[in-house]
């Protein structure tokens, strides 16, 4: 059980750390004070290739928001801090992956995420 923590724990520094601007839904707005902005679906792509489960999309205010449910039921959302602690979270359902990618910039993204998460931990993919 402390080996699999450790080895999430690894995972999602190493997606923290490959979020940058050309990553972000919203690179106008992406910051380093606030790195998780607009990473959100990203993550929960790269999230879901590591550890399976499904992709769950919702809102926070007006912003569409995405996170993951892991197969054992718990769930990760690495980028609701983006959000500061403000707005409720909503939860629509499920999302179909191959849907999320078609939506306009998503796969260019998401490739940028997983390829450093490659070089980095080869844990995705």
């Amino acid at each position: 059980m402390r080996r699999q923590l450790k080895e999430r724990a690894g995972l999602f520094d190493a997606i923290r750390a490959g979020w940058a601007r050309d990553t972000s839904h919203d690179p106008a707005r992406w910051t380093e004070a606030n790195p998780a902005w607009g990473q959100c679906l990203v993550t929960a792509l790269a999230v879901q290739d590591a550890l399976g489960g499904d992709i769950v999309v919702g809102s926070v205010g007006r912003r569409s928001h995405y996170w993951n449910r892991l197969p054992d039921g718990k769930r990760v959302d690495l980028t609701r801090v983006q959000f500061d602690g403000r707005g409720v979270l909503w939860e629509r359902g499920t999302a179909d992956r191959a849907r999320l990618l078609r939506v306009r910039g998503t796969a260019t993204r998401y490739e940028r995420l997983a390829g450093r998460l490659q070089a980095a931990t080869d844990v995705v993919r």
